[in-house]
């Protein structure tokens, strides 16, 4: 399996972990009835159908992605909900969005605009740029978890490494973390600038569905940390992350797992 495919997947496997909680951000930005909106990033277009529900069945979202591939797997999601006369799909740099100023009543983001973003003010100007007057900008960005209950020094470990801090990196400004997109947002003149963090919870017993995800995601979270863990570290973490271990935490009936994402958003200029 390519590494695209296997990230594909992993969305795939992951939405039903993550779908809670991006429901009730969505929920939080107060999309209008009727309005049309853009999702900036919006990979294999899990999110649209929870967009589209908000905005109702007068609303419009377009899903804009870089890459084609992925593209490609939310046009037959969209179809196979009957949302194709609701959404449309576009091929485009959230860095140079391929619209005119003021085409859209919202814009969202969740995991792409704004996570380890090289220049973040110049991209939330041109996100802002394509939104009109009194419409608001949000950007969701994964931004914490435990998800190793009773050994905080390894998920400690894990965190510290370079794949724990991703998409920041050493060296990179400290402003450029997006835990201070609050001030991105400030510097680019937005009104309304709110910070909303939201809590997915899970514990035993887990649905297969639910235990899936959550070994996909610790994949995901921590892939490549082994470079920079001693024998010993990885070896632990293979005891307690792998499915087929005996000790394979997730199979516990006291396990409890949480991570957060926060929602920064603002209100373009009237």
């Amino acid at each position: 399996m390519s590494d695209l495919e296997d990230y594909i997947e992993k969305l795939r496997v992951t939405d039903p972990l993550r779908a809670p909680l991006l429901r009730s951000a969505i929920q939080a930005l107060e999309l209008p009835k009727g309005s049309h909106g853009l999702d900036a990033g919006c990979g294999i277009g899990l999110q649209i159908p929870l967009l589209a529900d908000a905005v109702g069945p007068g609303g419009h979202v377009t899903g804009l992605d870089v890459l084609p591939e992925l593209l490609a797997h939310a046009e037959p999601l969209t179809e196979g909900l009957g949302l194709e006369d609701r959404v449309s799909l576009k091929q485009g740099d959230i860095n140079d969005l391929p619209f005119e100023d003021n085409t859209f009543d919202w814009l969202w983001s969740a995991s792409a605009a704004g996570y380890g973003a090289d220049q973040p003010l110049a991209q939330l100007r041109e996100l802002a740029r394509v939104v009109r007057p009194g419409g608001k900008v949000g950007l969701l960005i994964y931004t914490s978890q435990a998800l190793i209950p009773g050994y905080p020094l390894l998920e400690a470990r894990l965190n510290a490494t370079t794949a724990g801090i991703a998409p920041f990196t050493i060296g990179m400004p400290p402003e450029n973390h997006w835990l201070r997109a609050i001030g991105w947002f400030q510097d680019v003149g937005l009104n309304e600038v709110t910070a909303q963090t939201f809590v997915r919870e899970v514990q035993a017993p887990l649905s297969d569905e639910l235990r899936a995800a959550l070994v996909a995601l610790i994949e995901m979270r921590w892939e490549g940390a082994q470079a920079e863990l001693g024998d010993q570290e990885w070896a632990e973490f293979q005891r307690l992350c792998r499915p087929e271990s005996p000790d394979f935490l997730l199979d516990r009936p006291d396990y409890y797992a949480f991570f957060t994402e926060t929602l920064f958003s603002g209100e373009v200029a009237r």
